[in-house]
């Protein structure tokens, strides 16, 4: 962990800086990395990432779609990132990802993936939502909008 997470709360570091070192080694086509940064986010409470993750995929969305998300527009993200990195994205999980983002994930008993396939295919998501934008300012607003979300329940 570095000093740059110093302005997050405790919990969400560990998860920022997991998180952009997958999302680095992503972006690098690093597969070694990769493997590192996901072993240590697939460790992290769950729970926790889970939120923080699904947030910052939910806000990096609607940043892209300001009129509205559309199923054409979920299809072409899912479609993108696939297709990103073909070796490391799995439709099926990445499809689980956008659907618990976007608040519509139909739990019908079914598992959900292990941790470290939810880790490796959300940092495929967001590498691939970011489209070469900075990481670091996405946590500021997803913590920010968690914050808001929970003050206002």
């Amino acid at each position: 962990m570095t000093d740059t997470w110093r302005h997050l709360p405790a919990p969400a570091r560990p998860i920022a800086a997991a998180s952009t070192a997958a999302v680095a080694a992503v972006r690098a086509k690093d597969t070694t990395a990769l493997d590192d940064a996901v072993t240590a986010l697939a460790g992290l409470d769950p729970a926790q990432s889970g939120l923080v993750l699904g947030t910052a995929v939910r806000l990096l969305l609607e940043d892209g779609h300001p009129d509205g998300l559309t199923a054409d527009d979920v299809r072409a993200a899912l479609a993108s990132c696939v297709r990103s990195w073909p070796e490391q994205a799995d439709p099926q999980v990445v499809l689980w990802l956008l659907a618990g983002a976007l608040g519509v994930l139909d739990e019908d008993g079914t598992p959900p993936p292990k941790p470290d396939a939810l880790a490796r295919n959300a940092a495929v998501l967001l590498a691939d939502l970011l489209a070469g934008r900075p990481l670091a300012p996405w946590w500021t607003a997803t913590l920010a909008e968690i914050e808001r979300a929970q003050l206002n329940d």
